[in-house]
């Protein structure tokens, strides 16, 4: 998929999509007026959880400055310098930011609940260590932040019908965690690969499982190119130039890695459209809408050169697998807006703006989002925001 011309195009074309669909009702996903989000996943969709899990004598990095620094001025739990994909989601729909589960006994979770974890995997960690791939992050996995989900329907405080038949409900990003664990391991890719199905079977079952419970709307991303991490770029920094794309720098082979996956993801995703036609199932295509950031960055804003991590320490892509950001003398960049790496794994307030900005408004959910529904609150004041770019 090419990346859109310009961020003043993305805006033009989403502006005359949403005129489009006001007066066609018969586009592909039926419209919804959300009242909720649902959450599950891993550190790009975690709003606080890994943090109210920790030990407090051992927290996690997302406990320090410079985390959370653009956003509310203090670290909030989040893995990045401010706000993630799921809290621009609700930001869009006119909902509050999305409370995290765990450690959260007396909020309200009527219009969202997250139960995304950092560090979680798709598959079981139990299985993982059978195939010699540890991880000591968190054990809790897709499967058990969908048990969690369950168990605690009675404390919702709202009919679970009428939550999920009007929510909005995140599938991950899940899955990346299970690579990220066997490749810092430096497993052989085609080891790595061996794992694709069972995370994709898991994903497709924990949606089913949803949709038989009512849910009638997910949104479910696929992985980020994992060749322009700044992690992996160090893990497997070679003189060897023909395993870099030329335009980008990135890893080729870990970019065609995290192609696979989406690939297969894609393909599932379609069986379970067929299956369930009265479902809306959309793909959220993070491998594209991150790449065009690495592949044209100065045209969303971004610095020139937008591999290396705004926060972290030394080498050539600011990233050090022993010093990592929120670690005692680890500094971030002046202007983390201009960057497209936060931390080496993640991204910045500003990358996730313009991926949320592709999946609700542009090219990067398949199939694209119907808001002809929209309230006239949100409506107009998504209507102003694009005039306001034009």
């Amino acid at each position: 998929m090419a990346c859109p011309d310009s961020p003043l195009l993305m805006k033009l074309v989403s502006f005359i999509i949403l005129a489009f669909l006001v007066t066609n009702l018969n586009s592909q996903t039926q419209c919804k007026n959300f009242r909720s989000i649902i959450s599950f996943g891993d550190s790009i969709a975690d709003t606080e959880n890994l943090l109210s899990l920790s030990d407090p004598n051992d927290l996690p990095g997302s406990a320090f400055p410079p985390y959370g620094e653009s956003f509310l001025n203090h670290p909030t739990g989040r893995f990045s310098d401010g706000r993630l994909i799921i809290d621009f989601i609700a930001e869009f729909l006119d909902l509050p930011l999305v409370p995290p589960f765990y450690g959260s006994q007396h909020a309200s979770f009527e219009k969202g609940v997250n139960f995304a974890v950092a560090g979680a995997t798709a598959l079981e960690p139990s299985f993982l260590e059978r195939r010699g791939i540890h991880s000591s992050t968190t054990n809790f996995s897709l499967g058990v932040q969908l048990r969690s989900f369950k168990e605690s329907l009675h404390c919702l405080r709202v009919s679970l019908s009428d939550m999920i038949e009007n929510a909005l409900i995140l599938m991950g990003e899940i899955g990346g965690n299970d690579y990220n664990f066997a490749l810092f391991q430096r497993k052989a890719i085609e080891e790595v690969k061996e794992l694709v199905p069972r995370v994709i079977a898991t994903i497709s079952s924990a949606t089913t499982e949803l949709v038989r419970m009512g849910g009638r709307t997910f949104l479910v991303p696929g992985n980020f190119p994992l060749g322009c991490s700044a992690a992996y770029l160090t893990l497997y920094q070679t003189s060897n130039k023909e395993e870099y794309d030329p335009l980008t720098g990135c890893l080729t082979w870990l970019n065609d890695f995290g192609k696979y996956h989406s690939e297969q993801l894609q393909t599932e995703l379609n069986r379970l459209k067929n299956l369930y036609p009265n479902v809306n199932i959309i793909y959220a295509d993070y491998y594209n809408a991150l790449l065009c950031l690495y592949q044209e960055p100065t045209k969303f804003g971004f610095i020139k050169r937008p591999l290396p991590a705004c926060c972290g320490l030394g080498g050539l892509y600011n990233f050090n697998f022993t010093r990592k950001c929120g670690s005692l003398g680890v500094e971030s960049c002046n202007d983390p807006s201009k960057y497209v790496n936060w931390d080496g794994i993640h991204m910045t307030e500003a990358a996730y703006r313009w991926i949320s900005e592709g999946l609700l408004n542009g090219p990067y959910a398949i199939p694209p989002f119907n808001w002809s529904c929209l309230n006239s609150k949100i409506k107009k004041k998504k209507s102003l925001d694009t005039l306001d770019l034009l």
